[in-house]
């Protein structure tokens, strides 16, 4: 469950859940742009997500996301994601990343708390 603390998320279906699925493709996303940044310093980091979850994918089940970069805009960076278990496809849709600076990018995230 993604929230064992939670007596409902404890009671849901055992499956694939949609966060998780989320998660995936967002790091199957920057597992391919990972070699074409100056990693670490320079990073990008999930501004949009808009994805189907088709279909049921039960515990042990292999999942495989098939992402592809489509359009570069200064630094957005705009994705098509697919996600597939053993049988069929689970989800797709799209994934909007921005090329960040980590450095000054956790400097700003944490002014917040000053």
């Amino acid at each position: 469950a993604m929230y064992p603390e939670s007596k409902e998320a404890a009671m849901r279906p055992e499956v694939f859940a949609t966060g998780f699925l989320v998660g995936f493709l967002e790091l199957a996303c920057v597992k391919a742009i990972a070699s074409h940044l100056d990693w670490p310093e320079e990073q990008a980091v999930g501004t949009f997500i808009s994805v189907t979850h088709e279909a049921a994918t039960p515990p042990g089940m292999e999942v495989t996301a098939k992402v592809e970069l489509t359009e570069v805009r200064g630094k957005k960076l705009i994705f098509s994601v697919e996600a597939y278990d053993d049988v069929e496809l689970i989800s797709k849709g799209s994934h909007e990343r921005i090329i960040i600076n980590k450095r000054q990018f956790e400097e700003r995230t944490r002014s917040k708390l000053s």
